[in-house]
């Protein structure tokens, strides 16, 4: 394909960050017609400035104990899938938390390495439909195709409607040397990891920080979302509750003002005081609000609804637009169907979003099949397929309860069909939730029993042998779940394990009861197991 002349394609991907060149490499894997479209001069260009501390809170864990490439995925948040062992984000960095700068250095080379097709410096100006979508670049040229997916990310600051926001330094563009802020007090709105981030580096420095915002901070460790705070950020905390000047400030912003000395005066009104309204004066405030999708770009025959007061485009359970057909949004942009619950707005959530995304494409687009097996059409072997998913996989682990497994009895005696990773809630929309007789399995945690525990730290376990309470298991575990057309017919926990490894008769014997349960209580099946 000569990159330089064609301009009609079937797929056209706005952004080669690490969402355009995960579905890149999906579409150059099957022979699929695609052009990525990125504005920069190489891809993951975002990751260049971003984090501005330059510290990924994405886990890299090189050693795991398994052998398993697939497994230990689980604890590799950086890596885009691929069928290479030499693009693996381990090769990169051997960091925990690892540096921007690798990351950066590891999507060029996952670039390179396929052969993704991506066109490098194209400004995109303007995107409209007719019965195509037209995207045109700063130089006028004129790219089009009947399917658009958008993978920019969010490359707009979030600004709040506070009177004299106006007068914050950015998170995007604040210094990040401390010594620049020697001895000052510091506003930072938004008790988000970017906020803490930016406390954390500035804790040596200054006199005084104050992190406000409405609501109280959650913690990822309490609530399992990875976007609320993490223990890397918090060591604001720590000087916080034993009096060390800094605090956090559950409160709204009302205005913020310039004094004729060059400090601020803002004017807080608590949420948890009574709602007491004091005026407090520092010498530089920061916003750290995060960040939104961008629609700029789209004209009126095509801009998409949004949501999330505009953080977000608006999707459906499939990630395409609410309101414009074919046109989709891939990457952090998915984050719109689980925001601030689960995983899809970073890279080991969105990498198997992606996928999923490309094989409902392929069947939309291409009358293609939705990846499947056939299994035995008995409880023994529904119990072996799905313990064998459970212990192996890395989707569903990373996509706790989001995205889910399927198995589809037929009402003769064919096999069962098995389907992996959908979207939990794209499933009872789809053909498969038409079903008379589905099951979904899921990997999730307790929340409800972790929260009511009071105490993340001093949750009671359900004993290891006692499968009759495997309902009250808090740690991650399997859920497979019997839907009638999409009703709700029978749930089965299999007991959470320390280990995350459900191999032992307490998991299989129960697993095998419900499977025999269940299979016999459908007069049609009934006859095919008596």
């Amino acid at each position: 394909m000569d990159l330089r002349t064609k301009t009609q394609f079937e797929y056209l991907i706005i952004g080669a960050g690490p969402a355009g060149l995960q579905l890149g490499y999906f579409l150059e894997k099957a022979g699929r017609d695609y052009l990525i479209l990125e504005a920069n001069d190489g891809s993951g260009s975002s990751f260049k400035k971003f984090p501005r501390h330059r510290k990924l809170i994405s886990v890299n864990k090189v050693y795991t104990g398994y052998d398993d490439p697939e497994k230990n995925l689980r604890w590799d948040w950086n890596s885009l899938l691929s069928d290479s062992e030499e693009l693996l984000f381990k090769n990169y960095s051997r960091s925990y938390f690892p540096d921007a700068s690798d990351f950066v250095r590891y999507l060029q080379d996952f670039a390179t390495h396929f052969d993704l097709k991506i066109k490098y410096g194209v400004q995109v100006a303007k995107v409209a439909k007719d019965d195509q979508f037209l995207v045109v670049d700063s130089n006028g040229c004129v790219y089009s195709s009947k399917c658009l997916i958008i993978a920019t990310g969010f490359s707009k600051p979030y600004i709040p409607t506070i009177p004299g926001i106006e007068l914050a330094e950015n998170y995007t563009d604040v210094s990040v040397d401390p010594e620049d802020f020697a001895n000052q007090r510091v506003l930072i709105i938004g008790k988000g990891n970017s906020g803490f981030e930016t406390a954390d580096n500035l804790v040596p420095t200054t006199s005084l920080i104050h992190i406000a915002s409405p609501h109280p901070i959650s913690m990822a460790w309490t609530t399992k979302y990875v976007g609320h705070l993490r223990a890397v950020n918090n060591n604001l905390l720590d000087t916080y509750q034993l009096k060390s000047q800094n605090a956090l400030l559950d409160a709204y912003i009302k205005k913020i003002e310039r004094q004729e000395d060059g400090q601020y005066i803002a004017t807080l009104h608590y949420t948890h005081a009574a709602n007491e309204i004091e005026e407090i004066v520092y010498d530089r405030v920061i916003l750290c609000a995060g960040f939104r999708f961008d629609d700029s770009i789209f004209d009126k025959s095509c801009r998409p609804e949004l949501a999330y007061d505009g953080r977000f485009p608006n999707m459906t359970t499939d990630w395409e637009s609410t309101n414009v057909k074919d046109l989709y949004f891939a990457g952090v942009l998915m984050h719109m169907r689980d925001y601030k619950k689960k995983q899809s707005g970073f890279i080991h959530g969105f990498r198997y979003n992606i996928k999923t995304l490309y094989h409902l494409l392929e069947y939309k687009y291409q009358n293609q099949e939705l990846p499947n097996y056939p299994v035995a059409f008995n409880a023994k072997s529904l119990t072996e397929a799905v313990l064998n998913r459970v212990n192996t996989n890395s989707g569903l682990w990373q996509r706790s309860g989001y995205l889910c497994d399927v198995i589809t009895i037929p009402e003769q005696g064919e096999a069962a069909r098995y389907y992996q990773e959908l979207p939990t809630d794209h499933v009872p929309e789809c053909e498969l939730g038409q079903y008379d007789h589905y099951y979904t399995i899921s990997m999730e945690f307790g929340l409800e029993i972790i929260q009511a525990s009071g105490d993340t730290f001093a949750v009671s376990r359900v004993h290891k042998d006692d499968a009759a309470q495997a309902a009250l298991s808090s740690a991650i575990h399997p859920i497979i779940r019997r839907f009638c057309k999409g009703k709700l017919i029978a749930e089965h926990h299999v007991i959470e394990d320390l280990a995350s490894e459900w191999q032992e008769d307490v998991h299989i014997d129960p697993l095998l009861d419900f499977f025999n349960e269940q299979l016999t209580t459908n007069p049609v099946l009934k006859a095919n197991f008596a």
